[in-house]
């Protein structure tokens, strides 16, 4: 996700996540940065977004798999 490797570079970075819907399969469009902000480019697509609240600065765990 750009905001570990945004982190780690002390960039900003946004990626493009091209995805389809998993009711309709319409192809919906979201961008995310690196601060976390998210933008979806379907106007008529309202997708549940969820980012992880992990401190990164303290994470011990090998991957934030295992912080769940």
């Amino acid at each position: 996700m750009p905001f570990v490797q945004g982190w780690l570079r002390k960039e900003s970075l946004t990626v493009r996540i091209e995805t389809r819907c998993a009711c309709c399969s319409k192809p919906m469009s979201i961008d995310i940065d690196s601060r976390l902000n998210c933008q979806v480019h379907s106007s008529d697509a309202k997708p549940l977004i969820f980012i992880p609240d992990i401190d990164f600065a303290t994470l011990s765990d090998p991957s934030i798999i295992e912080a769940f």
